[in-house]
């Protein structure tokens, strides 16, 4: 097991436990903040008794204070329908009822409508806008989606959209010849197959969210790679693509594992063609798109 790999195990186990990792992992996108720092936010409670259902789910704004988890809690009521379309947003009510201070609200309602969830205009206020003008691509409310009343519809459209982006960034990533991030990419695979035979789930599917991310970077388009957040999320929303040591997951792997060769080699429609194999195996996906032809 190469020493990276066993970094990335090890410290993938340190984070869940509270403990402080290796430096190595500093960087990974998963390592959470100290719990001191995720302060509580109280529950919407009052006489308005639809403003008191908030998801408790959801980790996309842990760690980043009070700030953080109002934004959370209010996209999450939006999302859910909590908050429906028009309906106004008074700041002074909000901060009375989270308890927060004036500015913890501004910044929040800002977060929002850059976001396209609500809209702040003069003489008429903080409105909650229609799903037709939030911005559906932010990992953010990717997440609140997939957890709401729309997870079926969102976990289907972001099948719908890996079908489309990865296999392409396979393509495009074997003509390019990083060796660098191919190395990494199979250092991936390693960590994952030691996590598979260990039944550690957690591993697994960090080291697969490392793999996906890694290999829309070595395609070198930079507008692909603006969208890595995308299937970041759609792996994290979908619960991770194993679920113990199962056919599945060794067939997950597999898959993996025959992209990285054909990176290797340079065998470009290899790389797209293991690509599909990979993502049919998702139930989400398989639903939605025909299994590859064999040739």
């Amino acid at each position: 097991m190469s020493t990276l790999a066993h970094t990335m195990m090890t410290a993938a186990r340190s984070v869940d436990s509270g403990l402080a990792g290796s430096g190595e992992l500093d960087r990974y996108p998963y390592t959470e903040a100290p719990a001191g720092e995720r302060a509580a936010i109280r529950s919407w409670d009052g006489t308005d008794a639809e403003l008191g259902r908030a998801s408790r789910r959801g980790s996309a704004s842990r760690g980043r204070g009070l700030h953080g988890q109002l934004v959370q809690q209010l996209g999450q009521m939006i999302v859910s329908g909590d908050l429906g379309a028009d309906r106004p947003l008074v700041p002074e009510e909000i901060g009375q009822r989270f308890e927060v201070s004036r500015t913890v609200v501004r910044e929040s309602l800002r977060v929002l409508e850059a976001k396209g969830l609500v809209s702040a205009r003069p003489n008429v206020g903080t409105r909650v806008r229609p799903v037709s003008d939030w911005n559906l691509l932010d990992p953010d409310i990717i997440e609140w989606r997939a957890f709401g009343p729309q997870r079926d519809d969102q976990r289907r459209e972001l099948g719908e959209l890996r079908w489309t982006i990865e296999p392409l960034a396979a393509r495009l990533a074997a003509g390019h010849g990083r060796e660098d991030i191919q190395q990494r990419l199979g250092d991936m695979v390693e960590i994952m197959g030691h996590a598979l035979a260990q039944g550690d789930v957690i591993t697994y599917s960090r080291a697969d969210a490392e793999f996906h991310s890694l290999l829309i970077q070595a395609a070198g388009n930079r507008m692909l790679e603006h969208l890595s957040g995308i299937v970041s999320a759609a792996l994290q929303v979908s619960g991770g693509p194993v679920t113990g040591c199962d056919r599945p997951a060794e067939a997950s792997l597999g898959h993996h594992g025959r992209i990285v060769d054909a990176l290797a080699t340079g065998d470009a429609a290899g790389a797209e063609a293991a690509m599909r194999q990979l993502l049919v195996v998702h139930p989400e996906v398989d639903r939605v798109v025909p299994a590859p032809r064999e040739h």
